[in-house]
């Protein structure tokens, strides 16, 4: 692997659902990070950006972040039906068919390709990195070569997921091609988890302390919750006496995060204004979109008082048209009144809007921490910025309270994306990680009768060797651990004695073994072609494949042991 001392400058990107934001450090001073401020010019400072995109009717780009909503909001209705402006479309991404040709859709109800919205979003994030890092270095030029670009995912996201970044990054022009070591896709608990590990005790929230890090105490066994506004993420980490880490086990979580609280409260406001909202919602994108917003900075306010969201005019005229006093509509919402213009929601009824969130984060955490292995666990680091809710960390300390030290970064939002400037300064520093899925790959051998389905039984074309086909060949298992720098190889020899290339087909299950990979609950994830251009030997050929499982992406070398040709082939997970 390339290392990042290579590069003059390591920049990670934290591109989250709902907010997004980058760091960056050179890299031989990865102790000195430099952190961006967003929003000024629109009366905010904050460390992340809204994710939010906008394109005009001709789909060119236009705005992204502030710009993007600040632009929209100030849309006509009947303009902004023309735009294609995107929030949340990072969830898209997470527990769905993804492919490189895939489509999202626009708030206007229009598609356009999936591609285009994450590769102009991270081609806008990289020309704002450009132009700040040439400020700050007196207009001296820099390209994208010169710098190792770590992009964080969720730990949940499954390969093709990972790869499609990779791609809208190629796109993007942060790399010139898929291969590239320039670009680390990083996890994001595991990121958080590199950040926290080297706090004092004063870099958190929390009651008291010392000190002392965490790395400084081998043995030391935490889980991470990463609370982000799509999904929430938990990792489980021990400290080694390397001071790096080794996962405890296998990540989890799923799409519970301060985007589901959102959806609850727009549930609610239909449920108030009967035969109004949907209207409203669609006939007034950008009011709604301006009242979302609102609604958000408050539900991750870290003050357990009522909240207040302002009522724009056209709701306040659509509503005014079926009730000349729209209080009437409040009469018997419980939780809730109308205040002259606005709208009060009581901190119970705003906890309401919570509950979905937080019982499958907790039984997710009481699932995982009730296993004996994890008898030692001490810590629960909480961080995103979802974990800023009061009401989220007051169910946490709820129910982990007595038996557990809860933690939070004093900047939970800047903990994923500072911790993966670490990461991309030496991506070994996670030095092991348990496998969250059964790997294998189609393979054939020899027919045995016994043994192998008679619908499976194939003859060669060439000299009528029988075989039998759709065998999975396991590579690793669910809950195995791997080592991040492990190779696995595998031997293989064809299947025709004429075959000039060697096609390999990759599955998942969650069982722990299968035998065919039609079997029901196993998946396609990608393929790979290995190209064999000496057929002298016939079926007598040895073909060596050697992948690393232990690292964030899957990436196959393919080897020819008779003729001795070597490549990485990059394994597809976009095209099934």
């Amino acid at each position: 692997m390339i290392m990042a001392s290579e590069s003059l400058f390591i920049v990670a990107i934290d591109f989250g659902t709902s907010y997004s934001g980058y760091c960056f450090s050179l890299a031989t001073q990865t102790d000195q990070i430099r952190q961006v401020f967003w929003g000024q010019e629109h009366g905010q400072r904050t460390v992340k950006t809204p994710t939010c995109i906008l394109f005009n009717e001709h789909h060119e780009f236009q705005k992204f972040g502030y710009d993007a909503v600040m632009k929209y909001n100030t849309l006509r209705s009947r303009e902004a039906h023309k735009w294609y402006y995107f929030h949340h479309f990072k969830m898209e991404l997470y527990n769905k068919k993804i492919t490189s040709d895939m489509e999202l859709k626009a708030a206007n109800g229009k598609m356009f390709p999936a591609i285009k919205v994450f590769s102009e979003s991270l081609r806008y994030m990289k020309s704002h990195i450009l132009n700040t890092i040439q400020e700050a270095s007196h207009q001296t030029v820099f390209d994208a070569d010169d710098f190792t670009w770590v992009i964080t995912v969720p730990a949940i996201w499954d390969a093709s997921a990972r790869q499609f970044m990779r791609l809208a990054a190629k796109e993007a022009g942060l790399i010139s091609d898929m291969h590239s070591e320039k670009l680390i896709i990083a996890l994001e608990p595991e990121a958080a988890s590199v950040w926290c590990k080297q706090l004092p005790r004063e870099g958190f929230v929390a009651e008291g302390g010392h000190r002392q890090k965490f790395e400084e105490s081998p043995g030391t066994q935490y889980i991470v919750v990463d609370c982000g506004g799509g999904t929430i993420d938990i990792t489980v980490h021990e400290i080694q006496e390397s001071q790096f880490l080794k996962e405890l086990h296998k990540a989890s979580g799923g799409g519970w995060g301060g985007s589901t609280v959102d959806e609850n409260f727009k549930d609610f406001m239909k449920d108030v204004f009967q035969g109004v909202w949907d209207e409203y919602t669609q006939s007034h994108p950008t009011e709604c979109h301006r009242m979302m917003c609102d609604f958000g900075l408050q539900k991750c306010s870290s003050s357990r008082d009522d909240v207040y969201i302002h009522c724009y005019h056209n709701l306040t005229r659509l509503t005014g048209l079926k009730h000349a006093d729209i209080s009437l509509f409040f009469k018997d919402v419980e939780g809730a009144l109308w205040c002259d213009g606005t709208i009060m929601i009581t901190y119970e009824k705003m906890k309401s809007f919570f509950a979905c969130s937080l019982r499958q984060t907790i039984d997710a955490m009481l699932e995982i921490l009730g296993k004996p292995e994890m008898v030692n666990i001490q810590y629960i680091l909480l961080v995103g910025g979802f974990a800023s809710s009061i009401i989220l960390r007051d169910k946490i300390y709820e129910t982990f309270g007595e038996k557990y030290h809860i933690l939070c970064p004093l900047e939970s939002q800047a903990a994923i994306m500072k911790g993966a400037i670490l990461f991309g300064s030496n991506p070994q520093i996670l030095a092991s990680r348990i496998s969250v899925l059964t790997y294998g790959i189609n393979v054939s051998q020899a027919f045995d009768v016994a043994i192998h389905d008679i619908q499976k039984k194939r003859v060669s074309k060439a000299d009528n060797y029988i075989y039998c086909t759709d065998l999975f060949k396991k590579l690793v298992g669910n809950g195995d651990r791997v080592q991040v720098d492990e190779v696995a190889s595998y031997i293989f020899t064809p299947t025709e004695p004429d075959q000039t290339s060697v096609f390999f087909s990759f599955y998942c299950t969650k069982k722990k073994a299968a035998k065919y990979v039609d079997e029901e609950g196993m998946t396609k994830l990608g393929s790979c072609t290995m190209p064999t251009p000496n057929t002298e030997l016939g079926r007598n050929r040895q073909l060596r494949l050697d992948i690393k499982f232990g690292q964030t992406e899957f990436k196959a070398t393919g080897t020819d042991l008779t003729s001795g040709e070597s490549r990485t082939v990059m394994i597809d997970f976009l095209s099934m």
